[in-house]
């Protein structure tokens, strides 16, 4: 039987770790009687994308994806639609998405899942044309997501200090929000739209949601007291992110936000501006993920 090409594609900078020695170590760990492996590291943003595209013209079996949440972004809008899977090998700085789906962030183990092959398929999200799989945000979160871009010192530790530095001097924004149909008028300090729970490092924005339930969890969290700020970390990180009397949580499929003027969004981390008009729905069932 012919060996399944599989492409790696490894960012170098994602999560602050070296990948020097990546290439061996999977090697060591991928059963080679099953595949063919090639390897490509990215130099630029948005290469992974161009990559892929190529990966596809030469009709591999697999792309892996070495690298956090907007890595995976860059590679699996690409794979949208297609029967070629995505896999993941977590090296980001939060690996939502991963750990959402149990991959774990130990190389040997993550290779262990793509030796076995089991694959499932899952949702991903548009925004304005744009695709996610893990969480978009606007609001706070977007403006983080654009410092963290531009900070040099990447990981938990870098994301807590911007937090810190920028949260007390963000006011929330009115939104006018439609969730399949029905308007909403909110005052908002952010709002998270997630097809998966938890933004990464375990921080659960939307404990209910789920990859694959053709739906997306629309998350508003209103503007809160400093003297909070404690206890919604708590929230996040206890999963009781919907007990908190400052987050709503509403599922649909259709969704549309307009905010008083265009801004920054974040898709999957990777921050970008985007018009005042957001138009957001769910793609169910169009990504094959290797779990």
């Amino acid at each position: 039987m012919a060996k399944k090409r599989i492409q790696f594609l490894i960012n170098p900078i994602s999560g602050g770790k070296s990948k020097k020695g990546f290439e061996m170590l999977a090697k060591r760990h991928l059963n080679l009687d099953l595949f063919d492996a090639s390897f490509k590291v990215t130099e630029r943003a948005n290469h992974a994308s161009e990559l892929t595209k190529q990966a596809i013209q030469e009709h591999v079996d697999l792309v892996v994806a070495v690298g956090g949440d907007g890595t995976i972004n860059e590679i699996a809008k690409e794979l949208l639609n297609t029967p070629i899977p995505l896999a993941i090998v977590p090296e980001g700085s939060g690996n939502g998405l991963a750990r959402y789906l149990g991959i774990s962030t130990d190389v040997s183990q993550a290779i262990a899942k793509i030796n076995k092959g089991d694959i499932i398929t899952i949702d991903s999200g548009l925004v304005n044309g744009k695709a996610f799989f893990n969480v978009a945000g606007m609001g706070f979160d977007a403006l983080i997501s654009d410092r963290f871009a531009e900070n040099m010192t990447r990981g938990p530790v870098g994301y807590l200090r911007i937090v810190l530095n920028e949260i007390s001097k963000y006011k929330a924004e009115y939104y006018t929000i439609h969730i399949d149909g029905k308007e909403l008028q909110r005052e908002a300090f952010m709002i998270s739209i997630a097809n998966s729970p938890q933004y990464g490092n375990n921080a659960y924005i939307a404990p209910g949601a789920s990859v694959d339930d053709g739906l997306l969890d629309v998350c508003i969290i209103k503007q809160f007291p400093m003297i909070q700020f404690p206890l919604m970390i708590y929230h996040l990180f206890s999963r009781t992110a919907h007990q908190s009397e400052y987050v709503e949580i509403i599922k649909g499929k259709h969704i549309i936000i307009e905010r008083p003027k265009s801004g920054p969004v974040h898709l999957d981390g990777e921050p970008l501006t985007l018009d005042k008009k957001l138009s957001i729905e769910v793609l169910p069932s169009s990504l094959n993920v290797v779990c």
